[in-house]
């Protein structure tokens, strides 16, 4: 009976020992074949933008510089007097830029004043006016205009070009030609609908006229007026 039993429990542990070997055996085969898919799995791509914002840079390259009228003007027998002022505006923004001007009264109706006595005998040319005047038109008062002309006719606003006979009308850059009077309220003077990245220069001619017997009369004096350019982008 003993010698029964344990030839019995030989051949149990061996099939036992079979059995586990053969499972392992099976784990590790069914291992090896799932792997490369655990592992590595599908491939796949993945797509980013890199987003650069170059910023508009408008601005003066030149900035208008003080003017010194041409020649002395006599308070009773009178006379003309002018002077001019470039700029230059440097932009990058493809639609463009605009320019505006506006004078300071200090309080006073008129632009330019008598730097001691803060006279106002030089009156501003054709108060009231809205657009500029085609030609110059004088009056019984010494008066103060100024008009624009640019290097490229096309930057200049439509305020200052002509049809031939009157301003703000037709397509023609005329220099001396459309006067304006100076204003406190903000006026276009330049008007560009492209970049300027080399730059567009830009002129500003100011006229004194002192008629004879004018009056009032002017007082015998330096007389200042004051003007801010304004740059603005489209």
């Amino acid at each position: 009976m003993i010698n029964i039993t344990n030839k019995h429990l030989g051949q149990s542990a061996m099939q036992a020992l079979v059995a586990s070997s053969t499972i392992v055996s099976l784990l590790f085969v069914t291992f090896f074949l799932a792997e490369p898919t655990i592992s590595h799995g599908q491939s796949d791509t993945s797509t980013f933008y890199i987003r650069q914002t170059i910023t508009d840079e408008s601005s003066f390259l030149v900035n208008p510089s003080n003017v010194t009228m041409a020649g002395d003007l006599n308070g009773v027998t009178g006379g003309n007097a002018t002077g001019t002022t470039d700029f230059v505006v440097q932009s990058n923004n493809t639609a463009g830029y605009y320019v505006e001007i506006a004078f300071e009264n200090n309080g006073t109706p008129e632009a330019m004043i008598g730097d001691v006595s803060a006279s106002e005998a030089i009156r501003d040319y054709g108060s009231g006016l809205v657009e500029p005047s085609y030609g110059y038109t004088a009056s019984t008062a010494a008066q103060f205009a100024y008009t624009v002309t640019s290097l490229t006719s096309g930057d200049t606003d439509a305020s200052f070009k002509n049809n031939g006979a009157a301003c703000n009308a037709g397509s023609t850059q005329t220099a001396a030609t459309c006067w304006k009077a100076p204003d406190t309220a903000a006026f276009r003077i330049v008007d560009r609908s492209a970049s300027a990245v080399t730059g567009a220069t830009s002129t500003i001619q100011f006229k004194v006229h002192v008629p004879s017997g004018a009056a009032p009369v002017p007082v015998a004096e330096t007389y200042t007026a004051t003007a801010t350019l304004s740059l603005f982008t489209k």
